[in-house]
């Protein structure tokens, strides 16, 4: 009897992660079903799945699901992220805006007018609700699976500073008219309820809420480097019939077709040249800055450019087999994949929520029992949750692997192994400048670091 080990690869668009832990989670639960070797990467919100024939697309994005997240197809994705992105630019700028004034009169104490604490108050209450609802959404979504996420900090730590300032003013001397807020560089213990944090809580939420657009906007304009290579290869192509030459769409070009190309426009795919002779520009595909002369039985690669003369190509490669998808599945895989660094920043997301709350608690616990008062204490442990908001570990390792490969692919740099980027020492660069010799010939090409230091150059 003989097992079936065949492997499949499933790749998932996966949306509702908020910071790297998030990834982790979904990487851990799907690594514990059978035959599963799940990556699940933050930046680029892919799950790429190797498993078993057995095991199939629905049951991967149903697994994801029960962890409190979504998942779809590639295909099926709906996501518009220029409308995402705009919504969250949206968000920020009208944060930014209420975020301004309240800051300002918190800390300069001579803008503080007669009720300037209650004017704070309606503008931070929008901030503070709507402004942060995405990190109030997360954590809820979050808390019904028993998970803890950076978003929980964020909304612990705004929601607490939040509160205490709602209770001094409805029931403290703060909401007193004439009260004044003292701007100082030192720790004055002041009554419990004549503190405001106002300013903290909108300051983080504004805060956090720019990284995460400036985030979301490298992710975008990295993923543009990927499209952009894929928009090389022309939408149209001229096919050539018994009835004479059609224009149709690219997709209804199949293998053994034959095709015409005019002087000006670029090679719909890779093929063999059956008639005509010319010079084909391949500096966008191989780095050639010299146009190549061709002519019939020569092979062409989609997405060059016929400068001059009329070729008639019958394709040899069409869709996802040209070399120019290749490519572009290459840089997509080294963006989807994950270096060293990034899963040690994994890692450590995945235990440092719990930590932080914890020592929190225990910084609250400590303040009170040594009598400093309620105010200090809470103060104390509210910067604890602020000033670990952001881990920029788990945020922006993911961010920077991703931008540097997309900018990469721009510059004619392809990265195939992000391992290259914990190791850039022991990667030996290698170069081509004539076709044939690699997925996209002229590139400069980083293959996986060698098992030994390469040999000194004299």
């Amino acid at each position: 009897m003989t097992l079936d080990v065949a492997v499949q690869t499933i790749e998932l668009d996966v949306q509702g992660m908020t910071c790297a832990s998030c990834a982790t989670r979904i990487e851990k639960k799907l690594n514990r079903l059978e035959g599963v070797n799940a990556t699940v990467n933050y930046a680029t919100e892919k799950a790429t799945v190797h498993a078993g024939k057995g095991t199939s697309a629905q049951t991967l994005i149903e697994t994801i699901e029960k962890t409190g997240y979504h998942a779809t197809l590639p295909s099926d994705s709906q996501r518009d992220p220029d409308q995402e992105l705009r919504q969250l630019r949206r968000r920020l700028m009208i944060c930014a805006v209420l975020s301004l004034p309240v800051i300002m009169i918190s800390m300069v104490p001579a803008w503080q007018f007669p009720w300037w604490q209650w004017v704070s108050f309606a503008l931070a209450c929008v901030v503070v609700t709507w402004g942060a609802w995405p990190f109030h959404r997360a954590t809820l979504l979050n808390l019904q699976h028993g998970n803890a996420t950076m978003d929980t900090l964020i909304s612990i730590g705004t929601l607490a500073a939040f509160g205490w300032s709602a209770y001094a003013l409805l029931f403290g001397a703060a909401g007193e008219i004439g009260f004044t807020h003292p701007f100082e560089f030192r720790l004055v213990r002041h009554a419990p309820t004549a503190n405001l944090y106002l300013e903290a809580a909108v300051g983080i939420t504004t805060f956090i809420l720019l990284g995460r657009y400036l985030e979301a906007r490298a992710k975008r304009r990295s993923g543009a480097a990927v499209r952009a290579l894929l928009d090389l290869a022309p939408s149209e192509v001229t096919l050539l019939t018994a009835d004479g030459e059609t224009v149709v769409d690219i997709s209804q070009l199949h293998v053994g077709d034959r095709f015409v190309v005019r002087p000006g426009e670029r090679v719909a795919t890779d093929g063999v040249i059956v008639s005509g002779h010319s010079a084909l520009d391949t500096s966008t595909v191989t780095g050639e800055s010299v146009p190549v002369e061709v002519g019939p039985g020569d092979a062409v690669v989609g997405a060059t450019v016929n400068t001059n003369g009329r070729l008639v190509v019958e394709a040899a490669r069409v869709g996802a087999d040209t070399q120019l998808a290749q490519v572009v599945r290459m840089v997509e895989a080294a963006q989807s994949g994950k270096a060293a660094v990034q899963r040690l920043a994994d890692r450590v997301s995945a235990v440092f929520v719990p930590i932080v709350i914890a020592l929190a608690v225990a910084t609250l616990g400590f303040w009170l029992g040594q009598g400093s008062g309620m105010s200090f204490a809470f103060t104390s442990a509210v910067a604890v949750l602020i000033i670990a908001c952001p881990c920029a570990l788990g945020l922006a390792t993911p961010t920077a692997l991703l931008v540097g490969t997309g900018r990469g692919a721009q510059l004619g740099i392809l990265i195939s192994v992000r391992r290259c980027w914990s190791r850039p020492g022991t990667s030996t660069p290698s170069s081509w400048t004539r076709p044939g010799l690699s997925p996209r010939p002229g590139w400069l090409w980083f293959p996986s670091p060698p098992a030994q230091e390469p040999p000194q150059r004299r």
